[in-house]
């Protein structure tokens, strides 16, 4: 499991509003094949394990969901054609719509929803991600081939909008029951696209699903798919993908470098979608070390100079994060905006006061004859967005008020030991896609360490936090909801538990040729509607 968090936190998450590719006046027209570059490569297409944005990118094709949630935060049917929610929220009752077929023959009805959910919450499964978006499910019984009841455990607000994720697609129940071990591998939905193959290392390809005709309501057409298929190839190198696309080697690619934008919108389509969910954060361990203490969490807060930071790295095309939350996402406070400021002057103090009174011969600080030294592990494969010349600008900055940080990129084994104890790091970086508030529960409940399948990585435990996270959760009242999320990012900010660093952006650079292509309310670019023209 540890390996997967690691390349789960590692990776950016996309998008949240409603960017598409321009069609130009012109009819759609079928046929073609998508060349879509990615600068990552999926770690498991069993969506209901997978916890990556790549993972999600390429299983929002091949997977449907039982509702539709919109950047609006309405929900709308999808496989479920209705649904009711009992009084005391612990039982959702859904309706699924007649006539749907998975790739392999099977037909939707209640038992395939049943064993989907049943199998995100299955230890064997060891799910990454999707066990934790449901982590109040109980049960599902089925009523007949089209009812469902599903029940939880304790009223969950966010429960709909996790089920609109790819994360918890419908699976074919023959491939869970038959296929067990080769869901990750040979994924089989009920989505507009097929599976065809995955060339490690090289690509996945997909075929239209001809059968197809349940897509959302909110979609732009019905019927099968308008291309043939999607090939996604993985291209690590960010001046290779975007030479790709410039030389018509490719229709589109993700992660266009902010260096690279204004030269690609001479020649081709940019579509920019802000990132719901956590902003790239540097979660420091306030459990242990240097920064159980919160003047040295504080001084190095206020010795970073991010505005500066962010627009040297990213020429404008990322915004500057002042919370946890991203701006796109519900419940975002903006009182945030301006709460703690670049002040290295208050940062020598505080320092000071922490008892980091000397300096050593480079400069640092030191207590007790010990050089003030954070620890901070990156796997290189899975750095991108310039992450490690933002870290570099960071530990410059740091170093003015006498930090050493020790910015160093580890193998994977020795990461994975360190997030997996909790032990050999200070700091570590990330982000993580999601259309609702309730990712913060996912980074700083105290029931949400590695361990348990979520992001505290430093097992922070603070009863303040936790008592916020469950009155959100349990509430279905908005202006609750609103109050307790504002209390937990200004805490975040106050106590210094974390450094929110800039709001990730999907960037993807197209060929004029493509046409129709949107963004999902989580953040990944959408294919049922896109067309090549001729």
């Amino acid at each position: 499991m540890v390996f997967a968090v690691t390349c789960v936190l590692m990776g950016t998450a996309a998008c949240g509003s409603s960017g598409t590719t321009s069609s130009a006046g012109s009819a759609p027209v079928t046929g073609g094949t998508l060349r879509y570059a990615t600068a990552v490569e999926p770690e498991c297409l069993d969506p209901e394990v997978a916890a990556r944005d790549v993972d999600a990118l390429v299983d929002r094709n091949i997977f449907d969901s039982l509702v539709s949630y919109l950047p609006d935060g309405t929900f709308h049917p999808w496989l479920a054609e209705r649904w009711t929610v009992s009084p005391d929220k612990l039982t959702y009752t859904f309706t699924l719509r007649p006539g749907v077929t998975f790739q392999d023959g099977t037909p939707l009805n209640a038992a395939a929803v049943k064993a989907t959910l049943d199998h995100a919450v299955d230890p064997k499964a060891k799910s990454y991600y999707a066990a934790s978006l449901i982590g109040a499910y109980a049960r599902s019984t089925v009523v007949d081939d089209r009812t469902v009841k599903v029940r939880l455990s304790r009223p969950n607000a966010p429960f709909l909008q996790a089920l609109s994720t790819a994360y918890l697609g419908i699976q074919s129940p023959r491939s869970i029951k038959e296929d067990s071990a080769g869901l990750c591998q040979r994924p089989v939905g009920s989505g507009p696209f097929s599976f065809v193959s995955w060339t490690k290392n090289t690509r996945i390809t997909l075929k239209r699903n001809p059968a197809y005709r349940w897509g959302p309501a909110t979609a732009g057409h019905t019927g099968p798919a308008r291309l043939d298929g999607i090939v996604f190839t993985f291209v690590p190198e960010d001046s290779v993908r975007v030479g790709a696309l410039s030389s018509g080697q490719v229709d589109a690619i993700s992660d266009v470098p902010a260096n690279s934008v204004k030269q690609l919108r001479r020649t081709s389509q940019m579509l920019t979608a802000q990132a719901p969910g956590a902003v790239y954060t540097v979660l420091l361990n306030s459990r242990s070390g240097p920064l159980a203490d919160e003047k040295v969490r504080v001084a190095l807060q206020r010795s970073l100079d991010l505005d500066k930071l962010v627009r040297s790295v990213y020429f404008g095309e990322y915004q500057r994060a002042w919370s946890v939350l991203s701006p796109s996402t519900a419940d975002y406070d903006p009182a945030t905006v301006g709460s703690w400021k670049y002040d290295p002057a208050l940062s020598n103090r505080l320092l000071d006061q922490a008892g980091w009174t000397r300096r050593d011969s480079a400069g640092y600080r030191t207590k007790d004859g010990k050089r003030l030294i954070l620890r901070w592990p990156y796997a290189s494969a899975l750095m991108r967005d310039q992450r490690e010349i933002l870290g570099e600008g960071i530990q410059a900055e740091a170093k003015l008020v006498g930090i050493d940080i020790q910015f160093s990129s580890e193998d994977p084994g020795t990461l994975n030991t360190a997030l997996s104890t909790g032990t050999g790091l200070d700091l570590f970086a990330m982000s993580f896609v999601r259309a609702e508030p309730d990712i913060l529960r996912y980074f700083f409940a105290s029931n949400q360490g590695v361990a348990k399948g979520g992001a505290n990585l430093f097992n922070l435990a603070d009863p303040k936090l936790d008592s916020w996270f469950i009155a959100a959760t349990s509430t279905s009242n908005s202006a609750i909801r609103r109050n307790d999320f504002a209390e937990i990012q200004q805490y975040l900010n106050t106590h210094a538990l974390a450094l929110p660093t800039y709001v990730p952006t999907y960037l993807l650079g197209a060929s004029k040729k493509l046409h129709a292509v949107t963004f999902e309310a989580q953040a990944y670019p959408l294919f049922y509607d896109a067309w090549l023209s001729r």
